[in-house]
């Protein structure tokens, strides 16, 4: 069965730090390509952020750009975001995903920025 589950949302202050982690299994992880992606309030998906099969290589949104931080531990089947200094506007539902050989989602986790 294949499945992706994250944790590690919760609250965070402005300028704070959080890592979001996304389990996978049922699949080859270490031959995909790994995004993140998340959903404000009342607004559309966003793409934040992609990594290669191998972690060499990482992509970034504007918005977190300097940020933020994408790895894996392939050997684990794991996936991370480190994100950093912490804006209000980075509240969502934060979400990695397969998008290409298998189309698979996790079911979200929430940060929220709050003072």
């Amino acid at each position: 069965q294949v499945q992706l589950v994250e944790s590690g949302g919760g609250w965070v202050q402005p300028g704070g730090s959080l890592r979001l982690s996304c389990a996978a299994s049922g699949f080859t992880f270490n031959r995909c390509w790994m995004h993140w992606f998340r959903q404000a309030p009342g607004k559309g998906l966003e793409w934040v952020s992609g990594i290669n099969s191998g972690g060499d290589s990482s992509y970034y949104a504007d918005s977190v750009k300097g940020r933020f931080t994408i790895s894996r531990d392939n050997a684990k089947n794991t996936l991370y975001l480190q994100m950093n200094s912490r804006k209000f506007e980075d509240t969502a539902a934060d979400y990695c995903a397969e998008v290409v050989a298998i189309g698979t989602w996790g079911q979200g986790t929430q940060v929220t920025v709050s003072s």
